[in-house]
């Protein structure tokens, strides 16, 4: 007789705590973008440096000969303190022919130049062309502190978000209420550039565009009458 009991009191506990619940209010979700361009204050450039030979040895020997010089130059250029860094460098058969054979070894050593002298990326490429470099790799613009610009992007997508959510609720006849949920989306730097190369002997021209900082941002709220 005592287990029935125990029962039925677990299901009026159960029944109470629902009852406390009560029904969910409407809410309403929304996301918004903020978009801030300007002007970049850094430039990357990537230059390479390819040799072939007969054995890894010369391969390796003459590539890290005429890296050395593409690096000496490059810091004629822009001095000893100069941020020059390896992004990669391999030595790897190069085969030939079907079936395949070994024709020889292939070495390269691409490095990165980083200047915040803006007028100075088409004079890092002609220098370094000129010095020896087989390939330019890349280039591209960014900022040494992006987090002032995020920051007004984040704010300019918080009130995008919460403006399409007024117009959500509105159109339903309601306003909003207390906010949920608010959190930051993905956060994307796109760093646009243009580069071309020109006659020997003339500076390769760069266009500097803008960097665009972008946030998105997504917010829940409750509506209300």
């Amino acid at each position: 007789m005592f287990r029935p009991v125990l029962t039925i009191a677990a299901a009026l506990c159960s029944f109470a705590a629902f009852a406390q619940v009560g029904p969910r209010r409407a809410v309403v979700r929304a996301s918004g973008e903020g978009v801030v361009a300007i002007k970049p204050d850094q430039a990357k450039v990537s230059v390479g440096v390819t040799t072939q030979a007969q054995t890894a040895q010369e391969a390796g020997d003459q590539n890290a000969a005429a890296t050395s010089k593409v690096l000496g130059e490059l810091r004629g250029l822009l001095g000893a303190n100069a941020d020059i860094r390896t992004l990669n460098y391999s030595l790897s058969p190069r085969y030939e022919g079907n079936p395949a054979r070994l024709a020889g070894y292939t070495a390269n050593n691409t490095i990165q130049v980083t200047v915040s002298d803006l007028n100075l990326p088409g004079r890092v490429i002609d220098t370094a062309v000129q010095a020896g470099a087989t390939n330019i790799s890349g280039i591209s613009f960014s900022l040494k502190d992006p987090q002032p610009a995020r920051i007004q992007a984040l704010r300019m997508a918080t009130i995008q978000a919460r403006a399409e959510a007024e117009a959500i609720a509105g159109g339903l006849g309601l306003r909003l209420g207390n906010f949920t949920v608010a959190q930051e989306g993905s956060a994307v730097t796109v760093t646009p550039f243009d580069t071309r190369t020109s006659g020997a002997g003339a500076l390769t021209p760069i266009e500097v565009g803008n960097v665009d900082v972008r946030a998105t941002v997504a917010i829940e709220a409750e509506m209300v009458q």
